[in-house]
């Protein structure tokens, strides 16, 4: 009798997002009770997640029945299943291949996503997160309530910043958006990132220092964009957040001179509310009115096969080591200062074992 193949399960963590109107607060709610979201004690924390939650609701409501009445993030995210999924038959034949994906804040959530993979009962689960830079506010979150669920861990990836194919993936995007738009000049190279308060970083979130070290590593490939800025969005709230604000970059950009911007989302992988609307919409109104004549913005990696190729590699080199937390290319990479890396985490706990 043939023997079983052996199973693999692969995790694919998003935050998620309302999938009508009616789930637009609950689902702020959810997000703004996480403690990694808003740091402060749990019945403060849940008064004040009850008070943004409704007190946004509105806003929010009318910006996602800009794109249907809920988000297309979870959709875009099984595409990304599928497309993985696809690789992953191909290149692990003996394999029987399962990819999950689980959401934060909103369905499927990470912890019913956790009882099913359990109940499918893999010999080996990879969990890897669609946040390519490592934060606490995203990947730990989500690595933290995965957990919390019972959820199976042999093997996780904590992030990938420079993995090549990931980089090749943006490169030969940018390249391709810029050609499509007939190759303006004069053009400023934007690279937006979601932004996070200060103190969170301040406190050793190393998700800054990654954002910035993805870029130093693309930018060797398009020596065609000398000018460039990274810049952070999406930011609420009292508290300082790091910068620059994509609104001021856009509107320093004017100021230099510079007639064009090529707008790269460098930290989302997948279309949502904040590339459809903020971006599309909200930044290309403030470009157009300090008189940017060229505003383009670089789709995300969506199902692009090379940034397909990169998880599928991920995945592969994973079930090659050891089953600590590590980023892509298996060992620590962010400096001694980042005292939240997952992998520094490690590090601690095994010296004091």
């Amino acid at each position: 009798m043939e023997n079983a193949r052996r199973k693999l399960a692969v995790v694919l963590f998003n935050l998620g997002g309302p999938d009508g109107q009616d789930d637009v607060r609950p689902f702020l709610r959810n997000l703004f009770r996480d403690p990694a979201i808003i740091r402060a004690p749990g019945l403060i924390r849940e008064a004040l997640a009850l008070l943004i939650s409704t007190t946004r609701a509105k806003e929010a409501k009318a910006n996602y029945a800009k794109m249907g009445g809920g988000s297309p993030l979870l959709a875009e995210t099984r595409k990304q299943a599928d497309a993985l999924k696809a690789q992953l038959d191909s290149d692990l034949p003996d394999w029987e291949i399962g990819v999950f994906p689980a959401m934060r804040y909103w369905h499927p959530l990470t912890e019913t996503v956790a009882g099913e993979v359990s109940d499918w009962d893999p010999d080996e689960c990879v969990l890897l997160p669609l946040y390519p830079q490592y934060s606490t506010t995203t990947t730990a979150s989500s690595f933290n309530r995965w957990r919390e669920s019972g959820g199976p861990e042999t093997r996780t990836v904590c992030c990938y910043p420079t993995e090549p194919a990931f980089l090749d993936a943006h490169a030969a995007l940018i390249r391709k958006t810029w050609e499509q738009a007939g190759r303006p000049e004069n053009v400023r190279l934007l690279f937006s990132a979601h932004g996070l308060p200060k103190t969170v970083i301040e406190d050793g979130d190393p998700y800054q220092w990654q954002v910035e070290e993805t870029v130093r590593a693309l930018m060797p490939q398009l020596p065609e964009f000398p000018d460039w800025e990274i810049c952070y969005q999406s930011r609420v709230g009292p508290l300082e957040w790091i910068g620059p604000a994509t609104d001021d970059a856009i509107r320093k950009t004017a100021e230099d001179g510079k007639s064009g911007i090529l707008l790269v989302p460098i930290a989302f992988v997948s279309e949502h509310i904040e590339t459809l609307v903020e971006l599309d919409e909200e930044y290309a109104e403030i470009a157009h009115e300090v008189g940017i004549s060229t505003y383009v913005r670089v789709p995300a990696l969506g199902q692009d096969p090379v940034f397909i190729e990169s998880l599928a590699t991920m995945v592969k080199t994973a079930l090659g080591r050891s089953s600590d937390v590590q980023p892509d290319c298996g060992q620590r990479i962010c400096p001694a200062e980042w005292g939240e890396c997952p992998c520094r985490a490690k590090m601690l706990e095994l010296e004091n074992a």
